[in-house]
């Protein structure tokens, strides 16, 4: 860790960088699992942003705004080496989300994951075409925590990257959504590399 020099040993007022230091450390330990998540966290966290028209997914390249679909964001301590900019990594769809930090776990840990919550919005599916699909909502207030949400996962309801995973913070709107349009109901802890892969 950085040595942090006092101002001339009289000054004892702490710096900008020193607390933002241990402001990440903190919540770091806080949140303490992939893509993080403890209640206690929440105060140490950045607050989730829109996503700009333009931004490409930072894990497949897509352009997130052009498509249906659940969307996602991580804030990295590291994105700068990660990501080559200080920004969140954002994503297409809960499956880039989760599989980005998947991909990235042995090197990076996010201090903060956030996925569309359709508890918050009024979505609309679109029957038209081949398939159903959900509408997408970019906007920083219908993002919740990814670990706060129940995923209804592989229902007939398709997202950008078609069997999509479909969080809601109120787990009886996942039950009634499972219901009408079938899938399974996964926590964010039951959500692994494999579940992913069977998507695919």
């Amino acid at each position: 860790m950085d040595e942090f020099p006092s101002n001339n040993g009289a000054d004892r007022s702490v710096s900008r960088r020193t607390v933002l230091v241990g402001s990440t450390l903190t919540g770091l330990t806080a949140l303490g699992g992939c893509l993080g998540g403890d209640e206690n966290a929440d105060a140490e966290a950045p607050d989730p942003i829109t996503i700009e028209a333009g931004t490409s997914c930072d894990n497949c390249t897509m352009a997130i705004v052009d498509y249906p679909g659940p969307v996602g964001e991580s804030f990295y301590d590291d994105a700068e080496e990660l990501l080559g900019d200080d920004r969140p990594a954002q994503f297409c769809s809960s499956r880039c989300t989760y599989a980005f930090t998947f991909d990235h776990e042995d090197d990076s840990e996010p201090i903060a994951t956030y996925v569309t919550d359709y508890s918050s919005v009024d979505y609309e599916i679109d029957t038209g075409d081949d398939a159903s699909e959900i509408s997408s909502h970019v906007e920083a207030e219908h993002f919740a925590p990814a670990a706060d949400l129940t995923y209804v996962v592989d229902s007939e309801v398709e997202g950008a990257m078609g069997a999509s995973m479909i969080g809601f913070s109120d787990s009886d709107d996942a039950t009634a959504f499972q219901d009408e349009h079938g899938g399974d109901r996964y926590e964010h802890e039951d959500v692994t590399q494999e579940l992913l892969m069977s998507l695919m």
